[in-house]
């Protein structure tokens, strides 16, 4: 018996050493355990991009092919864009670019503005400003939501005072990507000018613009450089008041001056006119926060909350600041149910460790094992830069079942040299010894499962790489200390078991017996054994491509992003009252905390007709229904107000699509014709409409615009010397909210707008009144000698690009128990049915995408782990045969993996693909333990096969059902789950434990079966070999 010479013996021999080291490991994991970041998922995030372009009352045409296209051609030449797509509106394009997951963001917005820099000489000579890019994901639910209000000032006050104390200082903070100021009413000078007036006098809206340009100004003056001294000069070459513009000249009739009070109003007002946002039911501010992909969600909010009362000390006493919406909190909320989950797993684990060992010593010495491995575990996160988030720490409580594993086995080993008589010392040295290279191997095998995980490409990839290192070094440390502290602590304190004569059988003791019948019993049957293998082969593989498969469960992180939709032509007054009666029944469901929503254009909404809804639930515990559950509820709610539609979804940790979407996932249909494009998608959602697997179905062309389209006469026009352009620049001036000056000051710039008096703007008929001053005669001409209206038609509200071509997103949500799987084969079928031309090409986007690439890759990656383990298998075992024995255990396993989540009404989710590859790692353990004993007792002790393997079991049969047992009641708080996140972790447990109880049934009778089937095909009986190979250390 080797051991004299091995790492366990010399620990044993320097018991104060071993206890130090271990000592070391657990203040190193103690000191890395507070400095891990927390975050709900690891790192696995697109760098996105949002380009936001404004060119006041240009229409949507007019953007996508003047802005949109320009910009688009440009980006399209920066290495790395994964999607491009454009969405533009009355005013305004929002363009997001995604690159490929190893891009740096910095990289990518260098080239960004590059490219916008490039674009710009293509861009319209009147556009304000170059388009501006931000390191956003507008898909991406905003971490925090600030609700500002005041009783006792102005919107347009309280609005500049919150953009420049508290927006801009808070986006200078790290980590946050975007701030958007809903409701938000800069302030600004408006000149209403009355049309009727101005012809009277002849003076054109051109004349007011360039008077306007002309009077106030804030150049450079320059000094005078005296002989004694220097002084400055400066002028009141700035007007900032209405009052001063009133007073303004801006021309001579008959002599008189014709100041601008007298054609025009001048008031102070706002930039824009029609926006609105609520907290609750009060109107204010609400500063929507977003964060930069990839940056640390709760670091990030932490730095806010940090900053804000700082910046709050600043704002007028009215001013009330309040934070409506943290989605930290459901996040530090979800780990903290983890934690717990761990600690019942270790409790249940250490349970069931004492009712068999029934000794305290042997007892404690495994929980130390299990205790110093979790805690080291944490150093080994901190250097490899992981966070704490749900994957890592389920990792861990999964983990619990597998380091207890390796001390079990060690321990168990050194019980039975004690039983058998050894001396404390002799029996430490001798079990460890034996028992070494099994150890090893089981663990080497575990870690050999997770290998593919770590290739797997895309977002999957990346979230698993955490998941599978932090158990791989989880169950790494627990072999070294099961090898070293282990053995050290059995020979210090564990004693030889007394028994004595009068006791009852213990509880191990009466499984043992009740088992060997039944083994006799599978050994004298063996054909049928191997036709229960057979079927529970079969049935496995066919389980696993029936069951519907799904992509990530849809998580309820207490937080629900809603966009409404009302008839696309709708006032802003209407929408408001709308907006309103929804929010009354938003806030009269129990289950929402806070919510705030918002109407008009700011921030990613882009037109009238949409609206934003951001609404907080309770915590879990303080409500009924989970998030899709509150989205089924409200729905038919929500339904009785007229002309108005909310979609909701619930907000995601882990988020993969790029465009602002309504739903939880999204199809986008691009052709390079936008009619035929319109017609089939329109199709295409109808039919869906009538699926019932589909809900909230809707696509984003908005096709009910109205447009009041002017047919200039150009020969007419040319005969008073006037062109297209000066008609196109008098209806900009009269209808387009058109930005003639600015003024500025200490902390901001303000607008000078021109417009038609509010009472002509809305009508057709103020068109008239419209006159132009003829270049060759110098008369008036009135609109109507050159130009005719047609009556209005109807056209797109926002045009979307995809990639350079038109586009149109459908989004969806999914009925409660339909895997995406299952929606993907639906919406294909239903593009069949109706005959969609090919000219139009369809793909998933975002999570739906991701799904089906990694679908692909689902057998291979299970396959890729079944050749791993082979492979180390083969290694250790120096045999191509005995590595098929262990395997077989795996097919039942995977049995029951997929009748569990079946019974359970759980899609095959990659949480459970997950638990497939751990169960690959645990259950081949029972297979390793007792072919391991087998083989010593036939090359060793000269058994026969039958007799070699039939020892095998009985003497491993106690390690084997307390390994199974630890790592079930490990995984079993996974599986019954509650609270927050429990959706995530639930899958994986459900796997677990499913596929170790029907696997513990059945391999403990077929394994020894194929072990003799197969001793028998490859192996005939021949000489005994006469070096007898080492199997320790």
């Amino acid at each position: 018996m080797k051991g004299h010479g091995s790492v366990s013996a010399w620990c044993i021999d320097h018991p104060v050493a071993t206890i130090l080291l271990t000592f070391a490991l657990v203040l190193l994991g103690v000191i890395a355990f507070p400095r891990l970041p927390i975050a709900p998922l690891p790192e696995a995030e697109f760098p996105t991009i949002q380009v936001a372009a404004q060119l006041p009352g240009a229409s949507p045409e007019t953007m996508a092919s003047s802005v949109a296209t320009p910009l688009e051609v440009q980006f399209s030449a920066i290495p790395g864009v994964t999607q491009m797509t454009s969405s533009s509106a009355l005013g305004s394009t929002n363009l997001t670019l995604q690159f490929t997951l190893d891009k740096s963001i910095d990289t990518a917005a260098q080239e960004v503005q590059a490219a916008i820099n490039t674009a710009a000489g293509k861009l319209p000579k009147d556009m304000p400003n170059l388009p501006t890019w931000r390191k956003v994901n507008p898909a991406d639910s905003p971490v925090l939501i600030l609700s500002i209000n005041s009783t006792q000032m102005p919107g347009t006050e309280l609005s500049d005072l919150v953009e420049t104390l508290l927006s801009r200082q808070i986006s200078q903070i790290d980590g946050v990507g975007q701030i958007n100021i809903t409701g938000q009413q800069r302030p600004a000078i408006r000149v209403q000018a009355s049309a009727d007036k101005l012809a009277a006098i002849g003076l054109t809206l051109a004349d007011i613009r360039l008077a306007l340009q002309q009077t106030s100004l804030n150049l450079a003056k320059g000094a005078l450089y005296g002989e004694s001294s220097i002084s400055t000069l400066s002028t009141n070459d700035q007007l900032f008041h209405p009052e001063e513009y009133s007073q303004l000249i801006v021309s001579y009739k008959d002599g008189a001056p014709v100041h601008l009070r007298d054609v025009a109003k001048v008031v102070n007002g706002a930039e824009n006119a029609y926006v609105q946002a609520w907290a609750g039911d009060q109107p204010g501010v609400n500063l929507v926060i977003f964060r930069q992909p990839g940056a640390n969600i709760v670091e990030t909010v932490d730095r806010i909350q940090a900053a804000l009362p700082t910046l709050e000390a600043m704002l007028p006493a009215s001013v009330q600041v309040g934070v409506l919406v943290d989605r930290t909190q459901t996040i530090r909320a979800s780990l903290h149910e983890v934690e717990i989950t761990l600690l019942i797993a270790i409790m249940l684990v250490v349970a069931v460790m004492a009712m068999f060992l029934r000794q305290l010593s042997a007892t404690l010495i495994v929980t130390a094992v299990l205790g110093v491995s979790l805690i080291a575990s944490f150093a080994l996160m901190y250097i490899m830069g992981f966070s704490l988030n749900n994957l890592t720490l389920v990792a861990i409580v999964v983990a619990v079942g597998f380091v207890v594993d390796d001390a079990i086995v060690v321990v168990e080993n050194i019980h039975r040299h004690l039983e058998a008589g050894d001396g404390m010392r002799e029996a430490a040295i001798k079990g460890a010894g034996e028992i070494g290279f099994t150890v090893v191997s089981i663990s080497f095998s575990l870690v050999a499962a997770f290998i593919p995980l770590l290739f797997m490409g895309g977002v999957v990839g990346r979230l698993f790489k955490e998941f599978a290192l932090t158990a791989t070094s989880t169950i790494m440390i627990s072999v070294v200390v099961s090898l070293t502290l282990a053995p050290t602590l059995a020979a210090l304190f564990m004693r030889a078991p007394v028994h004595r004569a009068h006791d009852k059988p213990g509880f191990g003791e009466r499984l043992l017996a009740w088992y060997e019948k039944g083994l006799r019993r599978a050994l004298a049957h063996q054909t049928l054994m191997i036709g229960v293998f057979g079927l529970s082969l079969v049935l496995a593989i066919s389980g696993y491509i029936f069951i519907p498969k799904g992509f990530f469960p849809v998580q309820d992180t207490g937080f629900v992003l809603g966009t409404t939709e009302a008839a696309a032509d709708i006032s802003y007054g209407d929408m408001v009252k709308k907006h309103l009666a929804m929010a009354e029944i938003v806030a009269a469901d129990p289950a929402v905390e806070a919510f705030s929503h918002s109407v008009g254009v700011s921030g990613s909404n882009q037109t009238i007709a949409n609206g934003r809804f951001w609404i907080s639930l309770k915590k879990r515990g303080d409500r009924d229904v989970s998030a899709s559950e509150f989205i089924d509820r409200i729905r038919p709610q929500l339904m009785k107000v007229p002309g108005i539609v909310l979609y909701l979804r619930a907000g995601q940790d882990i988020n993969l699509s790029a465009g602002p979407s309504r739903a939880q996932y999204q199809y986008v249909l691009k052709s390079n014709d936008g009619a035929t494009l319109s017609t089939w998608t329109q199709r295409l959602t109808e039919k869906l409409r009538g699926n019932p697997a589909f809900r909230d179905i809707s696509n984003d062309l908005q096709l009910g615009g109205s447009i009041t389209h002017i047919s200039i006469d150009r020969s007419a026009a040319a005969r008073f010397g006037l062109t297209a352009s000066d008609v196109d620049e008098a209806l900009y001036d009269a209808f387009g909210q058109r930005q003639i000056n600015e003024f500025q000051t200490q902390t901001n710039q303000y607008n000078v707008i021109l417009e038609l008096d509010t009472k002509q703007r809305g009508k057709a008929e103020s068109l008239n009144y419209f006159y132009l001053r003829s270049p060759l005669s110098g008369e008036m001409v009135p609109l109507s000698a050159l130009a005719k209206f047609d009556a209005p038609t109807i056209g797109p509200l926002s045009i979307a690009h995809d990639g350079m071509f038109p586009a149109a997103n459908l989004s969806f949500n999914l009925a409660p128990g339909v895997a995406l799987g299952d929606a993907v084969i639906m919406l294909n079928q239903a593009k069949a049915e109706i005959g969609m031309p090919t000219a139009i090409s369809g793909n998933f986007q975002g999570a739906a995408q991701a799904f089906q690439s990694s679908l692909a890759s689902q057998p291979w990656l299970i396959l890729a782990a079944l050749l791993a383990v082979y492979i180390i298998l083969g290694v250790l075992y120096e045999s191509f045969v005995h590595p098929l024995t262990i395997i077989s255990t795996l097919p039942s396993a995977g049995l029951g993996a997929v009748i569990m989540l079946w019974i359970w009404g759980q899609d095959f989710s990659i949480m459970a693909l997950i638990g497939l590859v751990l169960l690959i790692g645990i259950v081949k353990k029972n297979g390793i333990l007792m072919i391991d004993f087998a083989l010593d007792a036939q090359r060793k002790g000269g058994l026969a096969p039958e007799e070699a393997i039939y020892q095998a079991c009985l003497t491993r049969f106690r390690p084997i059902i307390m390994t199974t047992l630890a790592a079930l009641l490990g995984a079993l708080p996974l599986m019954l789950g509650y609270g927050t996140g429990a959706e995530l972790r639930q899958p994986l447990g459900i796997a677990v434990v499913g596929g170790l109880l029907v696997s513990q049934a059945l391999t403990l009778f077929t394994t020894p079966v194929i072990y003799l089937w197969l001793e028998r095909l490859f192996h005939r009986p021949k000489p005994a070999p006469l070096a007898v190979p080492a199997t320790t250390d």
